[in-house]
């Protein structure tokens, strides 16, 4: 019969990594997803993340928030059963030789720390047994029923708050909390590298017509000018991140579905500026709509537009106030163009003259910009301010009323009585003298 041997883990020594399947509720679909669980074998305190695969990015980028977490690395040795982001092949035979994945060897070169393989099959499962039970207990503890969340970070963000929940709690077999024994054994943690590590696998596609790039089968949005060109693609985890040379040109979150597609507006404008008619029907529309950053405020500004200046001109318009988000928060834009709406502007230039000016007013509180139908000159801190009035509003309205706060223009009609007396070529007669020389 097999014995097992008690085991004493010293404080900051030793870990255990292991994935465990786990169903979430995502925006309303029930999805199949992977609990990375990343275990300190002396004072049980385990960091958790969902990830959509299992695939050697969450694996990294599984370790890099556990490192992040806990603030070091285990000075001895992290356990593994043979995972296939780690180990290519298992040599078998005496011993515990793997062949490992290079990209994981220069992982661990990068973070300074050993790896230990357990057997293969369940014969190895007791050599990590604290990380199978920690995976079990957060299941049944925070993951039961299924969790609904609309994203994986918004149950990535509950699942830290459910840690540091846990540190009060007392592992069976031990005597004190979680928490006090990770805070006698973090500070012999090993420090973490200066530099950061990229997760992500990386691919070199080429940019399609519909200004898109393929990432195991899903496809996400680039700038439009990069059409045609390769571009190479981080492809981690939880995001999908694009750069052209060095400079990062798109971040997506990443799709958890095999195939689909994930589209930004703001990749498609200057292609829209030429081709207004394609807006109404187009996918980013639609999908910038269903995220929310295509809000009733713009609905309302396109809705106006398109009436005072056409179907084409009228988008136009509303493509150069998307284009304002480049250079400004989206709350700016927002106040922006619910300002120029009040004055009936539906002009780009209002819009961004309106921004800025909610940006002073929320930098000064005591200052008082922006738009409105009752701009006038007032009396404020001992001095005049001069503000903007809504024309449209005043031609349309009863002239024998007020108008928007206004006091009645009592100036008389201008005239051009005055000039008229430039109009004729005045002609007078000469003097002798000039006659006379005019003669020669």
């Amino acid at each position: 019969m097999e014995a097992f041997i008690a085991q004493d883990h010293a404080p900051g020594v030793e870990a255990q990594v292991d994935f465990g399947e786990v169903w979430v509720v995502l925006n309303g679909v029930r999805t199949k997803c992977f609990l990375f669980v990343f275990w300190l074998a002396h004072s049980g305190k385990a960091i958790h993340r969902v990830y959509p695969t299992q695939a050697q990015e969450a694996f990294l980028e599984g370790h890099i928030a556990a490192f992040e977490a806990i603030g070091g690395i285990p000075s001895g040795h992290i356990k593994y059963d043979n995972l296939k982001g780690a180990v290519s092949q298992v040599v078998h035979g005496p011993g515990r030789a793997r062949v490992e994945n290079e990209r994981w060897v220069l992982f661990r070169s990068h973070y300074g720390f050993d790896a230990f393989y357990c057997q293969p099959g369940i014969e190895g499962a007791h050599e990590k047994g604290g990380v199978e039970g920690a995976v079990g207990w957060f299941r049944r503890n925070h993951l039961t029923p299924m969790p609904e969340v609309t994203d994986l970070d918004e149950l990535n963000a509950k699942i830290q708050a459910w840690e540091a929940a846990d540190d009060a709690r007392v592992i069976s077999g031990r005597t004190e909390p979680v928490g006090a024994a990770f805070a006698r054994e973090q500070p012999l943690l090993a420090t973490l590298p200066g530099e950061g590590f990229d997760p992500g696998t990386v691919l070199h596609p080429r940019v399609d017509r519909s200004s898109m790039v393929t990432a195991r089968m899903v496809k996400y949005s680039v700038p439009a000018h990069l059409i045609g060109r390769r571009v190479r693609v981080s492809l981690r985890a939880s995001q999908v991140v694009v750069f052209d040379a060095r400079t990062v040109v798109a971040v997506h979150p990443r799709v958890a579905a095999r195939t689909g597609h994930r589209l930004v507006l703001d990749h498609y404008l200057e292609v829209l500026r030429t081709k207004p008619g394609a807006l109404p029907g187009s996918t980013a529309l639609a999908q910038a709509r269903a995220a929310g950053t295509f809000t009733a405020a713009h609905e309302a500004f396109w809705a106006e537009a398109r009436k005072v200046n056409g179907d084409a001109d009228g988008t136009r318009e509303l493509i150069e106030v998307l284009l304002l988000h480049r250079s400004m928060p989206t709350e700016q834009v927002v106040a922006g163009i619910r300002a120029a709406l009040t004055v009936g502007a539906v002009c780009a230039d209002v819009v961004a003259v309106e921004a800025r000016r909610h940006a002073t007013t929320a930098d000064s509180p005591s200052a008082n910009g922006g738009a409105s139908a009752g701009r006038q000159l007032v009396a404020r801190d001992e001095h005049r301010e001069q503000r903007v009035v809504s024309l449209t509003q005043r031609r349309l309205t009863d002239p024998a009323a007020v108008i928007a706060g206004l006091p009645p223009d009592t100036r008389p009609l201008p005239s051009v009585a005055a000039y008229d007396e430039l109009l004729p070529r005045r002609r007078t007669v000469p003097t002798d003298q000039e006659a006379q020389v005019s003669t020669r």
